[in-house]
């Protein structure tokens, strides 16, 4: 079983905080949070998704799946109930795991996803990925796709540094896992009723400029969760914990400090 858990990177100690990249990344797109994390006493932990980076694929691939592997993880990481912080698809991640075993997460942060309450949300997040899959499958390399795709979904006011990250970070994905979770993602089915059951504490984070998860799609999860708070960063797309890394890290962790003692 051991081989099968994914690959990841770990700083610091404290209670842990486990990240769940997006499908436009890898384990990269927390590097700040990771850093920042481990310096004010907490135990960052950013996986590689099952497909990506050193993380080997999951059969079939499907949410279940990789909720299971996250929550193995969190058995392996030997630490208890976690707080699961997840990025676009990441975050549908953090929701099934959440739902399978409640006792192992201890609270959450959604950051840019989340599931589409609504056929519109999917599309949305969907489209301009299609686009850029007809480029990959013309013969384009996943860098000319990240080229592409990463600046029409960041806001006005991105940090450069975070955008050029965000590129770097898709350009390294396998393109069968790229495509593989592009499939998955329209068949994530936890709709209102289930996740109405989720009772830890929430927060949901975006940019005001996201296209892809916009600010009407969190505000419709945050009305379904029982217990969640909404966070939007100005002139931000969706990256947020990229393009606005210091409005994303002080969100975090004032959340993260609300509940401290619990640990």
């Amino acid at each position: 079983m051991a081989a099968l858990l994914p690959t990841f990177t770990a700083l610091g100690s404290g209670p842990t905080v486990l990240m769940l990249h997006d499908a436009d990344g890898d384990h990269l797109t927390f590097a700040p949070q990771v850093e920042t994390l481990a310096t004010v006493g907490y135990r960052a932990v950013a996986w590689d998704m099952p497909g990506y980076g050193r993380s080997a694929p999951v059969e079939p691939y499907t949410f279940k799946a990789l909720a299971q592997s996250c929550l193995a993880l969190i058995d392996a990481l030997r630490c208890g109930p976690v707080t699961l912080v997840g990025h676009g698809m990441g975050a549908m991640v953090a929701l099934e795991a959440a739902v399978r075993d409640a006792s192992r997460v201890r609270r959450m942060v959604l950051c840019a996803g989340g599931p589409a309450l609504d056929a519109q949300a999917v599309q949305d997040w969907v489209a301009p990925r299609e686009h850029a899959l007809k480029a990959l499958n013309a013969g384009g390399s996943m860098e000319q796709l990240a080229q592409t795709l990463v600046p029409q979904c960041i806001g006005t006011g991105a940090l450069p540094e975070g955008v050029r990250l965000a590129g770097h970070a898709l350009g390294r994905v396998f393109p069968g896992a790229y495509r593989r979770a592009l499939a998955a993602l329209p068949t994530f089915d936890r709709g209102a009723s289930a996740l109405a059951h989720l009772a830890m504490p929430v927060l949901l984070v975006g940019g005001d400029q996201d296209r892809c998860t916009p600010p009407a799609a969190l505000q419709a999860l945050a009305q379904v969760l029982p217990d969640a708070q909404t966070v939007l960063l100005p002139h931000v797309g969706h990256w947020p914990q990229l393009e606005d890394p210091e409005g994303f890290d002080a969100a975090l962790l004032d959340f993260l400090a609300h509940r401290r003692t619990l640990h």
